[in-house]
């Protein structure tokens, strides 16, 4: 991959453009965003949030990067940032079954 790739100003990317004040709901948004984008848009989507997921940032630099990038508010899912960010990869994992 270029050497200029940042997997963080991506992932924000993608957090912001998806997730902002004017969707309905996360789960509607993740959905247009599946249906929008191209196999490989996903993968590499999901290729960047396990590599924040897995990342040696704390737990809490990871919950704010995640909070700061998105218009979600989390206690109403009932589900930390980070519960969220791993369900959000397990349902792109799946959509990539069906694309």
């Amino acid at each position: 991959m270029d050497e200029s790739y940042d997997y963080l100003e991506e992932l924000k990317d993608f957090l912001e453009g998806t997730f902002h004040q004017d969707i309905s709901s996360p789960g509607q948004a993740l959905d247009e965003f599946i249906n929008e984008v191209s196999k490989e848009c996903l993968l590499s989507t999901i290729k960047d949030c396990e590599k924040l997921l897995n990342s040696n940032l704390t737990k809490q630099e990871k919950e704010d990067l995640i909070q700061n990038n998105t218009e979600i508010y989390f206690p109403a899912l009932e589900l930390t940032p980070l519960q969220w960010l791993w369900k959000l990869v397990e349902q792109m994992q799946e959509a990539i079954k069906t694309k």
